[in-house]
């Protein structure tokens, strides 16, 4: 225990370290409001528009730049030459510019265009781990590979999370590896590696969730009655500078009308994105029943701080940890024993996400909890999915789950749990 928590005050030494130097002073004279003790503190540095300015008045800043950028001063002779035909005309078609070169001009709705020059109309909802998520009236909601954009044309305002900078919100363009950010006043210039993410600035809370349920359920009738129904539960919410993860895993059985299991566990975990790589969570819990285990009810919430050691088009992998408060309301004790025990505890997670296929997806999660001898001493849960979609919002998924206690509490008839549990599932999940 003592070995990782020296690990963990050397991440936090090489995270406030990092905070410190990510601001470049030289990176632009417009960032020279930013507050590097906020970021210390964890708190998400936003550059507004002071300007006064309405959306729709950004919107004409924005077209009127673009026009600028675009905009041609005359037609070289040689071009009007050879666009006169054998009558001595001038065929106008010869002087305008290629349907692909062509680039439509917002009015209601955001534009991407694909480096296969391909333009989609319809809503920005965000850019994360380098997939841009497209709500197209044609398509639907699409994720694009961020290496297949060239061009991007906002409408609505976005908010811009730039490493260890801030977030700008403002009307949004990209083209040639850059992003311009409009406001009222300013102009903010930053390239493709500095931005980690953006969102469409919210009017709608439901366009930062997605999710999925997943549930498995089998029943006997015959010689043996018996039924298994277990339900697993995903959201997840992003936003420009932030992730909320809440999870859920929930299992009953029932043989010849006698309850053989019936555990129920809500994770819960909040990071908040300071750079690309270094987060920190002011929030982490847990709540966890399972009277088979001998256990009424268990709360566990704590800080920490995270990592991104790897994150690439197919594989994210996430390390956090921190301290936390353990409480543990046992069913039955033996007699002269605390029925409800208050802990200290360090936890340490990892997430590992990884693409293995066009179809098939990997998720690995292992949470390890060390706390005192009367809350189980040496905690462990682990959850291993194999996700295989069968269509769009359709997955056929296979989970193995292994939780571990190193000493369980024993009732008050002296018998002491299993230390380890193991579940198989076999299900469908449903994604939205």
């Amino acid at each position: 225990m003592k070995i990782v928590a020296f690990l963990l005050m050397l991440l936090s030494a090489a995270f406030a370290e990092h905070l410190v130097n990510a601001v470049d002073v030289n990176q632009s004279r417009q960032m020279q409001s930013v507050d590097k003790s906020a970021l210390l503190e964890g708190e998400p540095v936003i550059i507004k528009d002071t300007s006064g300015m309405s959306d729709a008045e950004v919107r004409e800043k924005a077209e009127r730049s673009d026009a600028n950028r675009t905009q041609t001063i005359g037609l070289p002779v040689s071009n009007v030459v050879k666009s006169i035909d054998k009558t001595g005309k001038i065929n106008i078609s010869k002087l305008q510019q290629p349907w692909e070169k062509l680039s439509p001009t917002p009015k209601a709705y955001d534009w991407v265009e694909t480096k296969k020059g391909e333009w989609f109309k319809g809503k920005i909802k965000g850019m994360f781990d380098d997939e841009l998520e497209f709500d197209s009236e044609e398509i639907g909601v699409y994720s694009f590979d961020f290496d297949d954009i060239k061009q991007i044309k906002s409408y609505h305002i976005i908010d811009v999370n730039i490493e260890g900078v801030a977030t700008i919100p403002g009307i949004l363009r990209y083209k040639d590896g850059q992003f311009r950010i409009i406001q009222g006043k300013e102009t903010f210039t930053f390239n493709k590696s500095q931005v980690v993410s953006f969102a469409a600035s919210g009017d709608k809370e439901r366009q930062y969730w997605s999710g999925k349920i997943a549930i498995s359920f089998d029943t006997r009738r015959g010689n043996r009655n018996q039924y298994d129904y277990t339900m697993q539960s995903n959201l997840k919410r992003r936003t420009a500078t932030s992730k909320l993860l809440l999870d859920y895993i929930g299992r009953v059985s029932r043989t010849e009308g006698v309850e053989t299991a019936n555990d129920h566990r809500i994770d819960e975990k909040y990071d908040v994105y300071l750079t690309r790589y270094f987060f920190w969570t002011p929030l982490f819990s847990e709540y966890y029943t399972d009277r088979f285990k001998n256990i009424r009810a268990q709360y566990t919430a704590g800080v920490g701080i995270g990592y991104t050691v790897i994150k690439t088009k197919v594989m994210e992998w996430d390390l956090s940890g921190g301290p936390a408060a353990l409480r543990t309301n046992y069913i039955t004790v033996p007699q002269g024993t605390d029925s409800s025990v208050l802990s200290p505890s360090l936890e340490i997670s990892t997430r590992l996400e990884y693409e293995l296929s066009d179809i098939t997806d990997i998720t690995y999660q292992y949470k390890l909890t060390l706390t005192n001898k009367l809350s189980g001493r040496y905690k462990h849960h682990m959850v291993l999915t194999f996700e295989n979609a069968l269509l769009e919002w359709l997955d056929f998924d296979i989970t193995g789950i292994w939780d571990h206690t190193q000493i369980p509490e024993v009732d008050s008839d002296g018998i002491k749990p299993l230390q380890n549990d193991y579940q198989m599932l076999v299900g469908v999940g449903i994604e939205f």
